[in-house]
């Protein structure tokens, strides 16, 4: 099980845990790289004009601060203005760094872009279980120069799909909903401000129909007509396509609603054949921040809805531009983080041993050292994770310090030259050529044991 943070909102992993990351990391890595997604980087500060610009989250951003330099230039205290939107802050998520990277280096990048990143990201929210200050994220993104046809909307929840059914998880739903579907729905209501609405309705799940409907009526001058219908979209929710039926059941006529309708049930229908039980219709799903356009995603464990999303996004369609030219995309990100620590605190994988070395390598005496390292090249040059013991110790006690490091196989060599290893956890000891012997396949590498 993890530890607790010292310092809250910061996790650290032990080697165990550690390696139970790397492999939730691997896998991902693995599945993008197969559906074609390139990796890339980018920088961890923006600046903060460029963070907010689609999204009023100013609360979440750590902003930055050169301690001499900025005193002097800040006058009081040395503290970053987040106001000014020429400060520096750490990025709070990858999508927002990556439109911008994408529009600086459009003459260099092949259109439509298919990208993947996991990198750390910061956000100043209060710690608690699922939310971390500091955490990774693992993004896929598919962005055209223009235009970018809607099938990728649905290649994107294929793709998240196979990936989460990769990792040690239990079992999840990707809750898919359609701003166009959303927006349309409300004006033909006659509730103009739809971003409003929406970020009343991303609400829901915390603060429960009865306050949404206070929030419509008081803050965005909703009747109860208008309040109950916009409550009885969000209540819709379907693992096919039936739900086009039952939003067209509630008599709202609008062509924007029809336009989301359309992309939703494509969507759905494609998951109801590639991926059958991870998808369903929620017309809940709304999503806060403000550059979303069409498809919008959240993805939660079944049995650990308390989490909340572990993998969210969707489609954006202005959040990249230049002059008239214009980038939309659409990408979901994973909550690595979260994910893993939920993996660690449930016990759902764990690591066949602490570290990678398979075989420590004892030393007979002080001046065997050199030959030990001769044994251990030969091992590492055929795959073989290998140390070598520091100290001349008894043997008794270099057995010990492998098994406290969770290595299987300790390796002696006599006087004469002759070679024998051991495994440490049955006792036997047999002979063995350095350029030859092989522990088992499940031996070779560290494991990564799911229930």
């Amino acid at each position: 099980m993890a530890r607790t943070a010292s310092l809250s909102g910061f996790p650290e992993w032990l080697p165990q845990e550690r390696l139970v990351e790397l492999h939730v990391l691997d896998t991902l890595r693995k599945t993008f790289e197969l559906h074609g997604f390139s990796s890339i980087e980018t920088r961890a500060v923006e600046t903060v004009g460029q963070l907010l610009r689609k999204g009023e989250i100013d609360k979440e951003v750590y902003g930055l601060s050169r301690l001499q330099e900025d005193e002097d230039a800040a006058g009081e205290g040395g503290k970053s203005d987040k106001a000014d939107p020429n400060a520096l802050a750490l990025h709070f998520d990858l999508t927002v760094p990556f439109a911008r990277y994408v529009v600086e280096n459009a003459g260099y990048l092949a259109f439509p872009f298919r990208r993947y990143q996991i990198q750390k990201v910061w956000r100043g929210e209060r710690p608690q279980e699922g939310r971390a200050r500091e955490f990774t994220q693992a993004d896929i993104d598919v962005v055209g120069d223009g235009e970018l046809p809607f099938r990728y909307d649905v290649e994107i929840a294929l793709v998240i799909a196979e990936a989460l059914s990769a990792l040690p998880i239990p079992d999840f739903r990707l809750r898919i909903n359609n701003r166009k579907l959303a927006e349309g729905f409300y004006r033909g209501i006659g509730l103009m401000d739809t971003a409003g609405v929406l970020r009343s309705i991303d609400k829901l799940e915390k603060i429960g129909e009865a306050k949404v409907a206070e929030l419509l009526r008081n803050e965005l001058g909703a009747t109860d007509e208008q309040a109950a219908l916009a409550l009885k979209l969000a209540g819709i929710r379907t693992e096919d396509t039936s739900f086009v039926a039952q939003v067209r059941a509630l008599g709202v006529s609008d062509e924007l609603l029809e336009e989301g309708l359309s992309e939703l049930e494509q969507v759905i229908e494609a998951a109801v054949q590639r991926a059958p039980g991870k998808v369903v219709a929620d017309l809940s799903i709304a999503r806060g921040l403000d550059y979303y356009t069409g498809t919008v995603v959240e993805t939660v464990l079944v049995g650990h809805e308390q989490l909340g999303s572990i993998c969210s996004g969707g489609r954006y369609d202005a959040l990249a531009s230049k002059g008239n030219r214009k980038f939309p995309g659409v990408g979901l990100s994973i909550g690595v983080t979260r994910l893993v620590s939920r993996i660690l605190s449930q016990e759902f994988a764990t690591a066949s041993r602490s570290v990678p070395t398979a075989v420590l390598v004892a030393l007979s005496n002080d001046d065997s050292w050199s030959a030990a390292q001769d044994v251990a090249a030969q091992l590492r040059g055929r795959g073989i994770a290998t140390e070598v013991a520091a100290k001349a110790e008894k043997f008794g006690k270099q057995i010990k310090f492998a098994d406290r490091r969770g290595i299987p196989f300790v390796w002696f060599t006599d006087d004469d030259g002759k070679h024998q290893v051991k495994d440490i956890r049955t006792g036997e000891q047999v002979d063995a050529d350095p350029a030859s012997w092989e522990p088992s396949p499940e031996d070779l590498h560290v494991r990564i044991t799911t229930r």
